[in-house]
């Protein structure tokens, strides 16, 4: 028996004197982050990101700043809203702050005209041209594509937000199943939770897995999630899933709703043969996953009509369909009405 198990109230000695970070280690200077907050901001995405930071760059819970340091910047002098209504007030100005080793864009709601001030885009632009490396957390990916900085890259955004930034940036490849994208110099991440785990992997890569570990630990965070890890989510009222690669399997057609859908390809991105992949949705879900994509796309169908003034030629062109008259058959065979009846039930609900 350790004396761990003995006495259970007992510190142990790595969390009462923690091993130095590799950066301090290694002699290395601070790791500097700027943060510049859209309007409505979600504060979670924010306080994820800020309090990763903190616990790694602190030492015996005294809040530190010793191996990282970070500025939420503005011009303006006021308050700056998030979207639950709480208000943080900008650390420094964009001049005074020109050394970052990270600029993160922290965005919120998409009903906002212009997320961020024209001075804090113009900030964005150029720290990016001078090779500073950007983050967009949670719909900041929005703000980043508005700035020109994912053409060419690829784009993670939240199940939620999928459509949103589809219809916005149709030419900007992307993602919305896993939790986030490092492309090059920019990176985008769905938000949630997920901004915890990509603030962890920032931290591992500068300061180190020890750095990483003890700031996850203090919020209660089991492990550390890559960017590759799928998002807590499931396209279809289905029960929970026991196999991972079938639910990343349903992710993948929900991103490919707009197009007709390629079981090969999904199977070879799951890493299972159509056959196999075959087999583990009917053991999963009892259906194959021609089907389920059917449902998934009729489902998508469902939420254009109810919410959308979009005639039904256009959502059965934009879901990938032939002609309306496929869409509407397959639609009647699902749902028990064609598109038109069911839009007249439920529209506005």
């Amino acid at each position: 028996m350790t004396r761990e198990q003995q006495h259970p109230g007992t510190v142990r000695q790595a969390e009462a004197a923690p091993a130095r970070p590799v950066a301090a280690q290694r002699g290395q200077k601070r790791l500097r982050v700027g943060i510049l907050l859209s309007r409505n901001f979600t504060l979670s995405a924010f306080s994820l990101f800020v309090d990763t930071l903190r616990l790694a760059s602190d030492e015996l819970d005294k809040s530190g700043r010793k191996y990282i340091d970070w500025d939420v910047l503005s011009d303006a002098s006021h308050l700056i809203g998030s979207s639950c209504g709480v208000s943080v007030a900008p650390t420094a100005k964009l001049a005074e702050r020109q050394a970052f080793d990270y600029l993160a864009v922290v965005g919120g709601r998409l009903n906002v005209e212009q997320q961020l001030e024209h001075a804090q885009m113009s900030y964005l632009k150029s720290s990016a041209a001078r090779g500073v490396p950007v983050i967009g957390l949670c719909t900041g990916s929005f703000v980043l594509a508005e700035a020109g900085l994912l053409n060419g890259k690829t784009a993670c955004v939240s199940w939620l937000h999928r459509e949103d930034f589809h219809r916005r940036f149709p030419d900007i490849a992307l993602v919305s199943h896993q939790l986030f994208v490092e492309d090059g110099s920019v990176t985008t991440c769905a938000g949630g939770t997920a901004v915890a785990d990509l603030a962890a992997a920032i931290v591992t890569r500068h300061i180190g897995s020890a750095a990483a570990k003890n700031a996850m630990e203090i919020l209660q965070v089991e492990r550390r999630r890559e960017g590759k890890s799928i998002q807590a989510r499931l396209p279809l009222d289905t029960p929970s899933l026991n196999d991972e690669r079938v639910k990343l399997a349903m992710l993948l057609m929900d991103e490919a709703v707009h197009r007709k859908c390629n079981i090969g390809r999904i199977a070879r991105r799951v890493g299972v043969s159509p056959r196999q992949l075959e087999r583990l949705f009917k053991l999963e879900l009892g259906e194959t996953p021609i089907r389920s994509f059917q449902r998934i796309k009729l489902d998508k169908a469902k939420m254009f009509l109810e919410h959308t003034d979009e005639t039904i030629l256009r959502i059965a062109t934009e879901l990938g369909y032939e002609s309306q008259t496929h869409f509407s058959r397959m639609f009647r065979k699902l749902h028990g009405l064609n598109p038109a009846e069911w839009r007249a039930q439920h529209a506005g609900k």
